[in-house]
């Protein structure tokens, strides 16, 4: 399970890497967690699609563990914090924001431990040639029953990991290349096909470690 992640870069970088032009306020993290408030990049929201322009882009805050419209509460986000590329599709929770609401979630890096549960490691996992990138998400809106309150939400999309990930756990965050931001959100072409292990190197290093732990490595 991919359950930390960070993201600290300014809200003009954020504006350029991903084409959108006002960010929302938000607080820089290097440890975001299941629960927290984050940015996420979407397709401009409205209620009525017909007046949504599909091409058009925006950054939201919304909270990491996705609730879908049906659930009961909030506490049903506690077991969408990720979703499996295998099953997105088929689960009640999933399938109907994987075909209509897809989303980036910008990062600079995520976290994963590996070893012994009573002497894990824990890694930031990065890439060397881009500080900041896109893992791929969906999101859902979800109305509390009793206050008619809205409240967004996301989860981060997992797939088998890589040969270099696998040697610390068996399963990795959806990378997006940036090239590709566009397919994965306007849902072109055939949207799973992008739901696969980064094919670029990765930088893995040991978190308050010295710099020798520092390890470039390319998933196979």
């Amino acid at each position: 399970m991919s359950g930390r992640y960070e993201l600290s870069d300014p809200p003009d970088a954020l504006q350029l890497a991903f084409g959108v032009a006002t960010v929302p306020a938000f607080e820089p993290n290097g440890d975001i967690r299941p629960t927290q408030s984050a940015l996420i990049v979407r397709q401009t929201y409205a209620s009525d699609a017909r007046a949504a322009d599909p091409s058009a882009r925006e950054f939201a805050l919304a909270r990491w563990g996705l609730v879908p419209p049906w659930a009961k509460d909030i506490r049903f986000g506690l077991r969408c914090i990720n979703a499996r590329a295998e099953t997105i599709d088929r689960l009640p929770a999933y399938r109907v924001a994987f075909r209509h609401r897809r989303c980036l979630v910008p990062a600079n890096a995520y976290f994963e431990w590996s070893g012994d549960p009573a002497r894990r490691v824990k890694w930031r996992v990065e890439l060397p040639d881009a500080p900041l990138f896109a893992l791929a998400g969906l999101w859902e809106r979800w109305v509390d029953g009793a206050s008619g309150a809205t409240m967004d939400s996301y989860t981060i999309i997992t797939c088998k990991a890589g040969a270099a990930i696998a040697e610390i756990h068996g399963r990795m965050p959806v990378i997006l290349d940036g090239s590709r931001y566009e397919d994965w959100l306007e849902g072109r072409g055939t949207p799973r096909e992008l739901l696969v292990p980064y094919a670029a190197p990765l930088r893995l290093t040991r978190v308050a470690a010295l710099d020798s732990d520092s390890e470039l490595v390319a998933p196979a």
